[in-house]
């Protein structure tokens, strides 16, 4: 069963009870869902693996590669519990937080987090319960904290606890998330999303536990990860936008502004960026989504991301193929608008890499400058990308090229990775002996997954000697 899609933009759906079954989760990948997100915060080990094993059942029948994204939960801070249950904190009264383990009053409860204590100082703000409560802190030492509520509100026992503008001497990687990320790898997730990500040594903490079993996803949440965003994204191989967390610790109306700033950058820097959050978030509970919401994804598309992201709408919603069948419309209808070209076009900017200063980077981006030119020059059915690391097709993707990008890899892991990227339909092949063969195989490919028609052209581009990483230094134009 040969299919591809025939918009550039991916989306990523999150499984969870309303999409456990090999039918439904094979439903949302034919109704447009390109990367399947697991959610290490829910669910059991036999869950995670039972949907893992359909997910490569379904890739395996439809015959395309299919990306699995494991989501760590990371650090989540709480208060503890009350006596006599929820309290309602006031205005201006005063309200203690400690290590003290004694139930809660209207006065006091246990904040068991020392590592909050060490980082607070005098004026800093806490945020309970999503940021529908706020106080600030008066004094403060390594037990406890006494603060003046800004803003009152009923407060519940375990709600959690975010401090802004404070970085928190904490790992992004707790006990659970170490045991957590084990799972995932050794199932074989393609990706790994670390949450609370705070600085980019977050990230190189994580990248030495994976090894180069996966690609490291920041997740963008914390203004301190804000505060160093070139940095933070240059350690990573991918950014989510998590606009949830993000809209609670910053002003919400600055999260659009912010929003695009993450997905310029990251096309500069030539990395894959979901956004995600709320995105469709009515379908929860609606067969259909609200007009707001379908703008907001299109907004997403019209600024260039990689993907967009469904989270409880595919999980735990009511309407979880209806949700996919949606999204994959406003994208589809969103890329069909000339305005949309014409915008990607006007927001092409020259690249960065880590390896910004090799003389192999300059030949890499030359081919992929040369490509896209060339593509739009003999109006290329398609652009064929030979890669054995990925790094062929996402400098490709980089580009965003008006044709489609048919990525051809003899490495299974590296075309399910790609199933992310912006424009690339991955597909798995065995190692072409040369050059010329790699023209006839591209031709081949291209035709039969339906991307050219005989007497068309493509462009092809790859590195040699094949199977060496990150060597793009080949563009051929050839006629199906």
């Amino acid at each position: 069963m040969k299919m591809h899609r025939s918009r550039k933009a991916k989306i990523v759906a999150t499984l969870g009870p309303a999409s456990s079954s090999k039918e439904i989760i094979k439903e949302l990948f034919i109704a447009g869902v390109d990367v399947f997100r697991m959610n290490f915060s829910h669910g059991e080990y036999a869950d995670h693996k039972a949907r893992f094993n359909i997910v490569r059942e379904v890739e395996k029948e439809i015959g395309r590669p299919i990306g699995i994204l494991a989501d760590l939960q990371g650090p989540k801070l709480r208060v503890g519990k009350f006596a006599e249950g929820p309290v309602i904190l006031k205005d201006g009264q005063i309200f203690q937080f400690d290590l003290d383990p004694a139930l809660g009053t209207v006065d006091r409860v246990n904040l068991p987090h020392p590592e909050i204590f060490a980082a607070l100082v005098p004026g800093a703000e806490l945020l309970l319960d999503d940021g529908k409560l706020r106080v600030k802190v008066d004094t403060c030492d390594a037990k406890s904290a006494v603060t003046t509520v800004m803003v009152g509100g009923k407060l519940s026992e375990r709600k959690g606890v975010n401090v802004p503008g404070v970085i928190l001497p904490i790992s992004a990687l707790t006990e659970k998330d170490r045991k957590d990320l084990e799972v995932a790898l050794e199932l074989g997730a393609d990706w790994v999303a670390l949450s609370f990500v705070q600085r980019p040594e977050d990230l190189i903490e994580a990248r030495a536990l994976i090894k180069g079993r996966a690609g490291v996803m920041a997740k963008l949440e914390k203004p301190s990860a804000i505060d160093q965003l070139e940095a933070v994204i240059e350690a990573s191989d991918a950014v989510m936008v998590a606009r949830g967390d993000l809209g609670v610790e910053m002003p919400a109306e600055n999260v659009p502004a912010i929003q695009k700033r993450i997905i310029r950058l990251c096309r500069k820097w030539g990395k894959p960026v979901i956004v995600a959050t709320q995105m469709l978030e009515s379908m929860i509970e609606s067969p259909v989504p609200t007009r707001a919401e379908a703008s907001d994804v299109a907004t997403a598309i019209y600024d260039g991301a990689d993907a967009v992201m469904l989270s409880a709408e595919s999980a735990a919603g009511k309407f979880p193929l209806e949700a996919v069948s949606f999204m994959n419309r406003i994208i589809s209808g969103t890329e069909s608008d000339p305005l949309y070209r014409q915008q990607i076009d006007a927001s092409h900017a020259q690249t960065e890499s880590a390896e910004a200063e090799s003389a192999q980077h300059d030949v890499a981006q030359a081919i992929c400058s040369a490509m896209r030119s060339a593509a739009a020059s003999v109006h290329a059915e398609a652009i064929v990308c030979y890669t054995s690391s990925g790094n062929s097709s996402l400098r490709a993707a980089r580009e965003r090229p008006d044709a489609p990008i048919l990525s051809l890899s003899h490495d299974l892991a590296v075309s399910r990775k790609l199933s992310l990227v912006w424009g690339v339909h991955s597909v798995h092949i065995n190692d072409p002996d040369d050059a010329s063969k790699l023209a006839t195989m591209a031709a081949e490919v291209a035709l039969s997954e339906g991307f050219a028609k005989k007497g068309k052209p493509i462009v092809i581009i790859a590195g040699l000697p094949f199977g060496e990483s990150g060597s793009t230094n080949l563009m051929r134009i050839t006629i199906v």
